[in-house]
């Protein structure tokens, strides 16, 4: 099986709002990309804007549906974790990052979240 691991952030600061995506096969970096949203996003926003892309580049790395894979989906926001539990909540981010994890299921691959304090020593 192959393993993904998807690092992502996203910040507001006075200098402007801005998300980021790195991407590693077996420790090894295979894409990393940086957005920059308008200034009035929220710090929210850019952080869901950098897990919906790092899920449109893990579709992209894997196109083989007879190899089954993961990846795992490291982010320092609660929030968003905690929206996507939320079957009440429709944010129109929320509901592309849920989208994106359908199709990739579909596509043979497995699609787990993990929570990791503000990427403290990664």
């Amino acid at each position: 099986m192959s393993t993904l691991h998807r690092f992502s952030d996203g910040s507001k600061s006075e200098h402007g709002v801005g998300a980021g995506v790195a991407i590693f096969i077996q420790n090894k970096l295979v894409y990393q990309s940086r957005y920059t949203l308008h200034k009035r996003c929220s710090n929210n926003q850019a952080e869901q804007l950098a897990i919906v892309k790092a899920l449109e580049m893990i579709g992209k790395l894997y196109t083989n549906d007879k190899i089954p894979r993961s990846a795992t989906v490291n982010t320092d926001s609660r929030i968003t974790l905690q929206s996507l539990q939320n079957t009440n909540n429709h944010n129109y981010l929320i509901e592309e990052i849920r989208k994106l994890v359908i199709e990739l299921e579909k596509h043979n691959s497995t699609i787990t979240f993990t929570w990791i304090k503000a990427h403290v020593g990664i």
